[in-house]
């Protein structure tokens, strides 16, 4: 059994109000060519297949033209899960009436984990697709008492455990956030205060876990359980990721081998630094120059118009950073510093200011709670 592994699609998404439509089509059409090259059994996208709970026309216009040329044209099987930025009852409306087409959606969590069997040219395997779920979300399908990540996640691979796989290898699909993992700025919090954060242990039973949520590709706890990473670069943090898709091969024991198969942007996604002369003439031999740029001007003197100037040699300079003028009064660092902060401390940081006192810990729980209904009514609405 054969099948590539890739997640983290957000088709729809925009990189500093710059649409990617036409980036992310590029690259989908590589996911496709390589599945057709390795002449893989399936297609796994584990979650995030939009980027916003209500995605543009656009963009189902352009997951439809991706389903169809796997599905229909080149009859491979495709299976996805709804990730924390899907809208869950959209992603899986119709799905399944899809199933014998080949196309396996799992959208709303339920309370049986179906067990999808896929067969290869050389064998076959059972496929568990477990959506994004919160702990409330699993409290309210199972009735169980869950509070944390970890264990809503203990509670829905209960079922995979359980489930007679009659020999076959199970592959277990997910979108979580396993402790460890190294994020970029482009991943929306699944919670505050770490709570969100699950042991890769709980996967490493199993012949393979693909995982989506992480950008970056790697594993945690065990080769065989990895994220595959976003199909392209989301912020400028992610500059020096090398973003491919996962091959995976199941032996006859259900041991799985691996391989990355680059991908490759139509625009990469960099940040430059220099004073605007230089850079202005480096870019005249810039063969990348209409790549997606952040500038950061080491110029220590008022400058008219320098954003014009750049994008007058850099078309697709997106954000600008007067580092040389603000160098001296540490804004800057400041201003990167109050960026990586979380929602919880920003606010416990105004709070201070506003009252002159810190926030008790009854305050700080209530305030988590609050954010967190933020974040879930936001993936529903």
């Amino acid at each position: 059994m054969k099948f590539i592994h890739t997640s983290d699609w957000h088709i729809g998404r925009q990189l500093h109000n710059q649409s990617l439509l036409d980036d992310q089509r590029f690259v989908l059409n590589q996911i496709i060519e390589l599945a057709t090259e390795h002449s893989v059994d399936a297609v796994v996208v584990a979650g995030d297949i939009y980027d916003r709970s209500v995605p543009p026309a656009n963009a189902v216009a352009l997951l439809d033209e991706v389903v169809n040329r796997l599905v229909n044209e080149l009859k491979i099987p495709l299976i996805m899960i709804a990730g924390n930025h899907d809208g869950h009852e959209r992603l899986g409306f119709a799905s399944r009436q899809m199933n014998d087409s080949g196309l396996h959606i799992i959208g709303p969590l339920t309370k049986d984990v179906r067990a999808i069997e896929l067969n290869g040219k050389a064998g076959g395997a059972l496929f568990y697709g477990l959506p994004y779920a919160d702990p409330a979300t699993v409290r309210q399908v199972f009735g169980c008492d869950v509070s944390t990540h970890e264990q809503a996640m203990a509670k829905l691979l209960e079922q995979v455990d359980e489930h007679d796989s009659k020999g076959l290898p199970k592959v277990v699909v997910s979108h979580c956030f396993l402790d460890g993992g190294s994020e970029s700025e482009s991943e929306r919090p699944l919670s505050i205060g770490g709570a969100d954060k699950i042991s890769p242990k709980l996967f490493t039973p199993y012949s393979y876990t693909a995982l989506g949520h992480l950008h970056g590709p790697q594993y945690k706890g065990a080769e065989h359980v990895r994220y595959s990473g976003s199909m392209l670069k989301y912020s400028f943090s992610e500059q020096h990721q090398n973003k491919s898709v996962t091959l995976v091969e199941l032996d006859g024991d259900g041991k799985a081998s691996f391989e990355l198969l680059p991908l490759k942007a139509m625009r990469d996604v960099r940040i430059i630094e220099g004073e605007l002369a230089e850079l202005l003439e480096l870019g005249k031999t810039d063969i990348n120059r209409e790549d997606y740029l952040m500038v950061r001007l080491s110029d220590k003197t008022a400058i008219l118009d320098a954003m014009g100037k750049l994008r007058s040699m850099y078309p697709n300079v997106l954000h600008l950073e007067r580092t040389g003028l603000m160098r001296e009064n540490g804004k800057v660092e400041l201003n990167r510093d109050h960026i990586k902060k979380g929602e919880l401390d920003m606010f416990t940081d105004f709070f201070s200011q506003v009252s002159g006192e810190t926030m008790t810990e009854a305050q700080q729980q209530a305030m988590s709670a609050a954010i967190d209904e933020l974040h879930k009514a936001e993936r529903t609405s």
